[in-house]
């Protein structure tokens, strides 16, 4: 027993080492998320995106194209020389443009900056996500910790008063069976106060892990300060944008299909050197050139059927921006109420403290001299215990809503 005791004090050994704030540990986690990173690779990815399509539609095209073929005729057999010109040699540079008018550039590069925005939407959301599990592991391991502090405090009482007690013992104030079940008291707050302490470290080596950070040291943290965000434009935050993000989409690729249903010219050049190797082949060096003109008229009805399907999707969206926004309203104010309601409830548990901790100085006095039995000592350091673990869990509660509350308003 006493090398367990010894080995478990020695886990926390940084226990009481400088604390660290709620906000290390989210600048950490959004310093090595890998979910982050991915998201900002892929808006470099878009931004490339953007210079690509830059190149492609408003940047002629070169490029070398070499045909080369030769048909032989031996002894009479072969290709008729009238349709392969028995050789065809053909090695030029050409360059090519398509011509697309300034509203349809606009949707083709709208399509990418949609495409980002969306992005950055979803960035902002899961940054939100990952600020409220790290405060909820926080919340945790402040709890655990909590627990630590006050089953120290009361240990320590229960340690300071079994030396008094055993000397009452050893006098004949007090039986040894009720110095017996005092000392058994004091042990089984012993071992809960060593419980706590395995499982603050448990639940802080947690909060490393998901804040990804790695170090194995066991310290303090400090109490947590969560603002209580009143004002807030929820029109203005990714849970609504993203419905303007959307809508903007369908927009464009509205425009988009209106646009593939447009004339479209182009134009191309080249030079080189094309010949049958026929006649005068040191001649055959060149230029060409010409125009494209392509004019869509009919491919059953596909754009019609395009439109439809994108009204469809803005019904959707609609509907799904509707119900949230219903949903937020709703939530916001439930854990609102929540918040009201446990500092209501707060208020009485710490007036039920401030009795039962003065009941307990009152009996401290009592039991030097012997004037209180040990079961109702005992009974009102319970009572303390009870109370006092009542607070500590609606004070996390309190902090979980609220946590809960500004990962909305934030």
């Amino acid at each position: 027993m006493k090398y367990l005791v010894a080995l478990l004090f020695q886990i926390p050994i940084l226990l009481f080492a400088q604390g660290r704030t709620l906000d290390y540990f989210i600048t950490q986690a959004q310093q090595t998320n890998q979910t982050l990173k991915d998201y900002q690779a892929q808006l470099a990815s878009l931004r490339l995106d953007s210079e690509i399509l830059n190149a492609a539609l408003r940047k002629p095209q070169v490029n070398f194209l070499s045909t080369n073929s030769y048909a032989p005729v031996i002894n009479g057999y072969g290709y008729e020389g009238a349709i392969t010109n028995v050789a065809n040699i053909s090695e030029l540079i050409q360059a090519n443009r398509n011509f697309i008018s300034r509203g349809n550039l606009a949707a083709q590069f709208g399509t990418i900056s949609l495409q980002y925005r969306a992005l950055l939407d979803t960035i902002q959301l899961s940054q939100r996500d990952l600020v409220r599990t790290i405060t909820d592991q926080y919340l945790t391991a402040y709890s655990s910790l909590l627990q630590v502090d006050f089953n120290k405090e009361l240990y320590e009482l229960l340690k300071k008063e079994e030396v008094i007690l055993k000397k009452l013992t050893q006098a004949s104030v007090y039986k040894q069976t009720d110095y017996l079940t005092f000392y058994t008291t004091m042990q089984q707050q012993e071992l809960t106060y060593l419980q706590a302490q395995i499982q603050y470290n448990t639940d802080y080596l947690t909060l490393n892990y998901l804040s990804g950070i790695f170090d194995t040291t066991i310290v303090r943290i400090d109490s947590p300060q969560l603002e209580n965000i009143v004002s807030f434009n929820f029109y203005n935050s990714p849970f609504y944008t993203r419905y303007i993000t959307d809508s903007l989409r369908i927009e464009n690729e509205r425009r988009l299909i209106h646009y593939q249903y447009r004339p479209r010219i182009g134009v191309y050049t080249d030079a080189g050197y094309v010949s049958t190797l026929q006649t005068q082949p040191a001649k055959n060096f060149g230029v060409s050139g010409g125009v494209s003109l392509t004019i869509p008229i009919y491919d059953g009805h596909q754009r019609v059927y395009q439109n439809a399907k994108l009204t469809v999707q803005e019904q959707r969206r609609q509907n799904s921006r509707g119900f949230f926004i219903a949903q937020y309203q709703q939530q916001v104010v439930q854990l609102q109420q929540q918040i009201r309601a446990t500092e209501s409830l707060t208020q009485k548990i710490e007036q039920q403290i401030t009795y039962t901790r003065a009941l307990i100085a009152a009996n401290n006095k009592l039991l030097e001299t012997g004037d209180i039995t040990i079961r109702d000592y005992v009974l009102s350091i319970n009572n303390y215990l009870a109370a006092q673990n009542v607070l500590t869990q609606n004070n996390i509660t309190r902090l979980r809503t609220l946590n809960q509350l500004n990962y909305w308003n934030r």
